[in-house]
């Protein structure tokens, strides 16, 4: 959006937020008033996010009081200022991210040095991140929380963990796509040590450290309830209906083609003319919880830290595909778990991430980011081959499926050529990936179909996403308690 009013684009929405809660009292941050237009890029995340843009705005100010200004530095985009909004995306990288990635890389149990340092470089390079912290341009900070309270967990530092993932929660809300998974692991833990003895502590202790945790963070906003309410109207804006994920429907953020359920769905049935927002809202909670369902009640019965990982991803897939008012770039919280498995099942966790930046193309061609696109995602496959020869991993065993192929039976040796239509498969899947980015970027639409090539990008993510989440779901279910015990050990 550089250099194009009157919203200029996402860049400008974090210095404007930083405007806003530099220049006014904490209880008109989320409020409409003269000097806050809530139109204009208002808050709409958690309290966290408003602090770390105050901090922002704090040292912003000590070097020059214009960038921040309030009312005249709309729109501002000078060199300077560009330098220094880029540096803090990439000092929250290097604080929260980049040392979370690797800890949890370097903790990996059985796993060589070499084979830890692969996995870390893969992860870093994952270009869906990389081109929307950098390029799009927010902060990686929520994920960055998020992947500290999962390297807590696999240590057993269970009230640290739900510390760090209660900030990520307060950062942005969108991380209640990973919630359940948390909730449903910590209390299988809780039932596993017994409720009526050191299960029952465990669950007191981790009940008062979310409370703490939110009281802290909410702190200023807790002494008036309208506060509060306005906060959460904010933060979920259920009247826009089932597709205004954005504020705003303006051209940088068209709602409208998200590789999920329901825009896939619009091509052929005009949901939002055919059912009121209300029976939208109700429709997409059902079927959202209903996909979840079978991986958190496995995950509470049989918690295991393996199983917590495959659940964070099923779960996150899940909330993506069927939940009310998704935004393309919602797509890396399912991403980001996706990556912590990415030494566990090579091959699928390759396919997954290079389908979720092509899911983010049509975001990425408005953004003028085509040619770090056409660059990233390359070097992310090379870097995937090189490191784990994922195409010769694609076997039942190598996609953890040896287990559900064994309960087919009679039909087992279908699985002997499984491996070949798996690389097949993919294969095909990244000639046509590769195909529609080129005629995305090459060719114009025709003029009664404008949307034609995004909704055709929108479509193919989707249906790649369903198969996705059949596949984990299929691990999860037919994952034994001991298998995901001896993992772990």
């Amino acid at each position: 959006g550089a250099g194009k009013p009157p919203m200029y684009g996402d860049y400008e929405a974090q210095r404007h937020w930083q405007e806003i809660t530099y220049n006014l009292p904490i209880r008109q941050w989320y409020f409409n008033t003269s000097d806050n237009n809530l139109l204009y890029w208002g808050l709409d995340y958690p309290p966290l996010t408003a602090y770390h843009s105050f901090v922002c705005a704090y040292i912003a100010k000590l070097i020059n009081p214009d960038w921040v200004a309030l009312h005249t530095s709309r729109g501002y985009e000078s060199q300077p200022h560009k330098l220094f909004m880029r540096a803090t995306v990439f000092v929250a990288d290097l604080l929260v991210y980049i040392p979370a990635v690797i800890l949890y890389c370097f903790s990996l149990k059985e796993t060589s040095a070499k084979k830890k340092a692969s996995t870390a470089l893969c992860i870093l390079l994952y270009p869906g991140l990389i081109l929307i912290d950098h390029g799009h341009f927010q902060y990686p900070l929520s994920l960055g929380l998020a992947l500290w309270a999962v390297l807590c967990l696999s240590h057993d530092w269970d009230l640290l963990g739900s510390v760090a993932f209660c900030l990520a929660l307060n950062y942005k809300q969108m991380e209640l796509y990973h919630s359940l998974p948390f909730f449903c692991y910590l209390l299988g833990k809780c039932f596993k040590k017994g409720l009526k003895g050191k299960g029952l502590l465990l669950l007191a202790k981790l009940a008062g450290t979310v409370l703490v945790s939110f009281a802290a963070c909410w702190l200023p906003f807790g002494t008036d309830v309208e506060q509060i309410m306005q906060v959460l109207r904010r933060l979920f804006p259920i009247d826009r209906g089932l597709f205004e994920a954005c504020m705003f429907s303006s051209p940088t953020h068209c709602p409208d083609k998200v590789a999920n359920i329901w825009c896939s769905l619009s091509v052929l049935i005009k949901i939002k003319n055919v059912i009121s927002p209300r029976t939208q809202l109700k429709l997409s909670f059902a079927v959202t919880f209903l996909s979840l369902l079978p991986a958190c009640i496995k995950l509470t019965v049989q918690p295991s830290l393996r199983g917590f990982k495959f659940a964070l991803v099923s779960c996150a897939l899940s909330f993506f595909l069927f939940s009310f008012q998704v935004h393309e770039k919602s797509i890396l919280l399912v991403s980001v778990p996706v990556c912590l498995i990415i030494n566990e099942i090579p091959f699928m966790a390759t396919w997954f991430l290079l389908v979720s930046t092509f899911s983010l193309l049509p975001l990425l061609l408005k953004d003028e980011l085509l040619l770090p696109y056409a660059v990233t995602t390359p070097a992310f496959l090379a870097v995937c081959l090189a490191s784990f020869s994922i195409l010769e991993k694609t076997s039942a065993e190598d996609l953890q499926l040896k287990a559900f192929s064994l309960s087919l039976k009679g039909y087992v040796s279908w699985f002997k050529s499984f491996p070949r239509i798996v690389r097949s498969l993919f294969l095909l899947s990244l000639a046509l990936m590769g195909v529609l980015s080129v005629l995305s970027a090459a060719v114009p639409p025709p003029r009664r179909l404008p949307d034609l090539f995004p909704l055709a990008v929108a479509v193919v993510s989707c249906l790649h996403f369903l198969l996705f989440l059949l596949y984990f779901n299929v691990v999860i279910l037919w994952d034994s308690k001991n298998k995901g015990q001896k993992k772990t050990s």
